[in-house]
């Protein structure tokens, strides 16, 4: 009955270790993830406080807030664009981040894909562009100064996490969710070395129990039981 209860111990104890590596190294990855995302957003606001509406980042980040894209991209998706260096490079079927020109939602990011283009009087390339999710395409067409950057890649969900951690609460948890698991793994680290402790004790006290020449009888039997096991 006690071999059942010590390996019921052990089976829940590894049970619970491999669930905490498996929560840790998730929370440790996705906190990674969003603080490189985070700082990079920092710093191309600090280049753009210093270069002016000039500057445009290789790079740029944005979390769907719109069921416009869905099923291709869904709300809190993050997304991540490249800038585009020639206007010859954008194609029919890319999905393109912009600035809204239309009066509706004029001065607004979005992100629609790109299902045609047409010639300017002056030359320049328009984009008609139109959400995967709606029926009608886009009262603007897109100019060229107005894309941000073409779409790369899509993290989905990773806008819930960015949006909760952004939160107060969600700040409060990032700094006491890692402290309570460390204080409760140095507490059964604790539990583990008192009881290492007692029972080396109990070994002590028992030995000090038994007779010196029963302890050198005993002594002299574990020698001769070692030399056994080596022949």
């Amino acid at each position: 009955m006690d071999n059942d209860k010590q390996t019921t111990y052990y089976n829940f104890k590894g049970f619970f270790k491999y669930i905490s590596t498996v929560v840790s190294w998730t929370v440790f990855v996705l906190l990674i993830i969003v603080g490189i995302l985070l700082l990079y957003y920092f710093i191309s606001m600090r280049l753009y406080a210093t270069h002016g509406e000039k500057f445009e980042p290789k790079f740029s980040v944005y979390t769907i807030v719109s069921t416009s894209m869905e099923p291709t991209i869904n709300v809190y998706d993050v997304i991540i664009n490249t800038r585009v260096d020639k206007p010859s490079d954008i194609k029919q079927g890319d999905v393109i981040t912009f600035t809204s020109t239309w009066q509706v939602t004029y001065g607004m990011t979005i992100t629609h894909r790109v299902i045609g283009t047409k010639k300017l009087d002056d030359g320049s390339i328009c984009y008609i562009t139109r959400g995967d999710n709606n029926t009608q395409e886009d009262q603007a067409c897109v100019k060229e100064n107005n894309v941000i950057g073409v779409v790369k890649a899509v993290i989905p969900g990773l806008g819930r996490i960015q949006t909760f951690l952004s939160s107060s609460l969600g700040w409060l948890l990032i700094i006491i969710v890692p402290a309570l698991y460390i204080i409760v793994k140095d507490i059964l680290k604790l539990f583990k070395l008192s009881k290492e402790a007692k029972e080396e004790n109990h070994n002590v006290d028992n030995n000090k129990k038994i007779p010196k020449n029963k302890r050198l009888e005993q002594a002299y039997k574990d020698l001769l039981k070692v030399k056994k096991n080596k022949r």
